[in-house]
């Protein structure tokens, strides 16, 4: 991911998310060094990521394909690069939090070998000011 990416990874961001990570958010990302990732097919970009490696672990702090991309396994394909992505620096672990609420999400990550380790309490932001917890999710690379 650059910064040209931006645009269209914002535009997707807002489609898809109801509490949407800002083009501040993703811009940050990039100048911090975090491993930012949009993954392109031949008609052009259909899904990015987002993931932080600290000494040897990796945590995935957002994946998302875009709608008209969605249910023919890109995200499985994505998920996979970034697991050999937290290989190839020295990650062990790979580390996420996902809403209870995200049934397509916890079966991704399970179909993949994450299983829940705990729970951060009012951890996203819901509709009508209210709070969703996050499920942390762990898996060994």
């Amino acid at each position: 991911m650059s910064e040209a990416d931006l645009p269209w990874v914002v535009e997707n961001e807002r489609e898809l998310h109801a509490f949407p990570w800002s083009a501040g958010n993703f811009t940050d990302s990039l100048r911090a060094g975090y491993s930012c990732w949009v993954m392109r097919n031949g008609t052009g970009p259909v899904a990015y990521a987002v993931m932080l490696t600290v000494i040897d672990e990796a945590h995935l702090l957002n994946i998302s394909v875009a709608r008209a991309a969605q249910r023919r396994g890109i995200g499985s394909v994505l998920l996979d690069y970034l697991f050999a992505e937290a290989r190839r620096v020295g990650a062990k672990q790979f580390f996420l939090e996902v809403r209870p609420t995200n049934a397509p999400a916890l079966a991704l990550y399970e179909g993949h070998g994450f299983a829940a380790v705990g729970r951060r309490k009012n951890y996203y932001p819901a509709p009508e000011g209210q709070r969703e917890d996050a499920i942390v999710m762990r898996r060994e690379l």
